[in-house]
This record gives C-alpha cells, sequence and structure tokens, in this order.
C-alpha cells in the first residue's frame, strides 16, 4: 500500500507541480501540501483524473499554530472507492488570508467550510452561505483557536424572571474554586460492605 500511495504521490505532483508544494507517505497516509490559491482545480483534477478519481470529500478541518507567521493549516481528506485510496491536502494560510471554497467542486464542502469558518476563523471566498453553523448567532471568537479562553468569554442561561434566555460575562468567583486533589474514596469515614480490607479500620 505504501509503495502504492509514493507512485500516488509522485504522479500528482508530476502532473499539477503548480498545485504541489510537497507530499510524504506517513502511517500509511499520503499528505499533499497544497497551493492555497489553486486548491479548487486541484479538488477538481483529483476528482476526475482517470488515475485519481477522489470522489468523496470526507471532511475539512483546521489546525491552530499561532506561532508561525501562516498560523492555519486547512486540511482536507479525499476517499477514492474506485482506487482505494485516502489522500490529505494542506494547505497553509495567513490570518488574514482567505481560502478559495470548494463547494462547486464538491457540494459537500458547504457545511464544512462554515464549520472551519465558525472554530477557527478562516474564510472561505466564494462561499455561497458562509456564517455560523455549531455557535450562536452572537457568538464571539472562535473555539478551537489556540488563544481562546477555555471559559469563553459569555455564559449563557435560562431567566425564570425574564422568561428568556440570557447572556452574561463569564464570573469565576475564587470561593467556589476548591483545589483538594483528593479521590472521592479518600478521607472516607465510613467502610463500604464488603471492602474490609483493611481489618475493619476506616
Amino acid at each position: 500500500m505504501t509503495e502504492a500511495l509514493k507512485e500516488l504521490g509522485a504522479y500528482i505532483e508530476a502532473k499539477r507541480p503548480d498545485c504541489v508544494l510537497g507530499w510524504s507517505v506517513d502511517h500509511g497516509e499520503l499528505t499533499v501540501d497544497v497551493a492555497p490559491a489553486n486548491i479548487r482545480g486541484f479538488a477538481e483534477f483529483l476528482k476526475t483524473d482517470p488515475s485519481c478519481r477522489f470522489s468523496s470529500l470526507v471532511d475539512i478541518t483546521g489546525v491552530d499554530w499561532p506561532q508561525r507567521p501562516k498560523r492555519f493549516d486547512v486540511v482536507y481528506h479525499f476517499l477514492s472507492m474506485y482506487q482505494n485510496h485516502r489522500i490529505r491536502l494542506r494547505a497553509s494560510i495567513r490570518e488574514d488570508e482567505m481560502v478559495p471554497s470548494i463547494v462547486t467542486v464538491h457540494p459537500s464542502a458547504n457545511w464544512f467550510e462554515r464549520e472551519v469558518f465558525d472554530m477557527f476563523g478562516v474564510l472561505f471566498s466564494g462561499h455561497p452561505d458562509l456564517r455560523r453553523i455549531l455557535t450562536d448567532y452572537g457568538f464571539r471568537g472562535y473555539p478551537l483557536r489556540k488563544d481562546f479562553p477555555t471559559t469563553g468569554y459569555t455564559e449563557v442561561r435560562y431567566d425564570e424572571e425574564q422568561k428568556r434566555v440570557v447572556y452574561e460575562p463569564v464570573s469565576l468567583v475564587q470561593e467556589y474554586r476548591q483545589f483538594d486533589f483528593m479521590s472521592p474514596w479518600e478521607g472516607a469515614k465510613y467502610v463500604l460492605p464488603g471492602d474490609e480490607k483493611t481489618g475493619g479500620k476506616a
């Protein structure tokens, strides 16, 4: 399988040198680094070329590397049911850079691209309806960025008096933070039935 993937990687690089920046086979999977500007045409090539036929878009996701100038990797996973191969495309982009949408090539990319936008803030040019899909309309920030606080910025609760959902700034009161690092079983003042290992001493 690895040899077949190496042959496929070399074939794709030879056919589309305008798109391929590099490729490797790791853990039994082919990863191709792609120029973001050419992603739409490259996805079309992978779908229609007789030796590739990657007709199924499995997923699109992102990876945040805050320390890099090209902060995000946009990662595409494709499957060829005809050749029984999988391929991963990786496009590295700056925070202010847009990625061409591949919805015209793979209509299923619609929701995947919306999810990457919602979670990472990556913009897809040419997308027919780029808006949040997992978070609320008034949500601030992008939850899968590494600099997003684990508590978020707001908390949501239902207010009985107002009879509606209200948004409030997150407030973590120090008195409720008790870190004794003790197991629930430690410090117990009783012995559970069948747990008389200590000779009846609690």
